[in-house]
């Protein structure tokens, strides 16, 4: 008869004992992880990250404290303090200006839409706005000074030069030069004027108008009346040294030839012409010239 009985395949290993020696082997253990400790086991990272966190919060809790307080009806504007004196911009200006810009309260107010409407009036070449505690604005203000009128070329309209050269617009009725020249010349015809006016002093004439073609050809304008015709600056005939002789021989040669000069022509390089007002010239003489 065939035996039933059931038979075991486990190797004398798996169970507990040894094949040659009869011992018992030991289970194995498991490997320890010895790379290193965790996050939770390294204190100072903790403690920095955590003093991290702390500033984030106190930040953002700071920013929404001074963000709800600048949104509540409290600190409103109630002056505005111009510090520096002036002599073009008014009262009427000055309010209207206030007006349009302050808006909010003194921590929400925009200090550049504040500075932007000063500097929009006429006269004000610059503005500078601050916050005064505590519900106030300080506005200071540089006025244009100006030293001539500046004629546009394709309209004819007049707007005012200062001091610096720069165009602005404004009412003015002083009495003052004209200028007209390119665009972007302004500069360079008020130091132009300066120079002129040096130069013309011993005539006794007041120059009231500078002119600068597109060409780069210069004109002058006296006061009662008289034009010169600079023309180019030349390099073997430069505008000073033909201005200077012009204002040496003008006199004896206006004397001498006994008339009235509407024009002067400096665009000889060795002389000058001079062209009488058309109604005092002599019949058959138009146009005389001098050394």
């Amino acid at each position: 008869m065939a035996d039933l009985r059931p038979t075991s395949n486990v190797p004398p290993e798996a169970s507990g004992k040894s094949s040659a020696g009869g011992k018992r082997a030991r289970p194995a253990r498991p490997a320890r992880d010895v790379s290193g400790n965790g996050l939770w086991d390294r204190p100072q990272l903790l403690n920095l990250i955590s003093d991290v966190l702390l500033v984030f919060g106190a930040a953002g809790l700071g920013y929404a404290a001074v963000a709800a307080l600048s949104r509540l009806p409290v600190y409103p504007l109630r002056e505005v303090v111009v510090t520096t004196p002036l002599a073009q911009v008014t009262h009427a200006q000055l309010e209207y200006a206030a007006r349009s810009s302050l808006r909010g309260n003194f921590f929400t107010v925009d200090l550049d839409d504040v500075r932007g409407a000063f500097e929009k009036l006429p006269w004000v070449r610059r503005a500078d706005v601050r916050r005064r505690w505590p519900g106030g604005i300080e506005v200071r203000l540089e006025e244009h000074v100006a030293s001539a009128y500046w004629r546009v070329g394709e309209t004819g309209d007049m707007r005012l030069v200062n001091r610096y050269g720069e165009i602005f617009s404004a009412a003015s009725n002083a009495r003052m030069p004209v200028f007209s020249g390119p665009e972007g010349s302004s500069g360079v015809l008020l130091a132009k004027f300066e120079d002129f006016t040096n130069k013309l002093g011993p005539l006794g004439k007041q120059l009231v108008g500078v002119s600068l073609s597109a060409r780069e050809a210069w004109q002058l304008k006296m006061e009662d009346g008289l034009t010169i015709e600079l023309g180019h600056d030349q390099a073997k005939a430069p505008i000073d040294e033909r201005l200077s002789r012009f204002v040496r021989h003008f006199p004896k040669a206006k004397a001498q030839l006994n008339m009235n000069v509407a024009v002067v022509d400096l665009r000889y390089p060795s002389g000058f012409a001079l062209r009488p007002i058309a109604s005092a010239a002599p019949s058959g003489k138009q146009e005389s010239k001098g050394k």
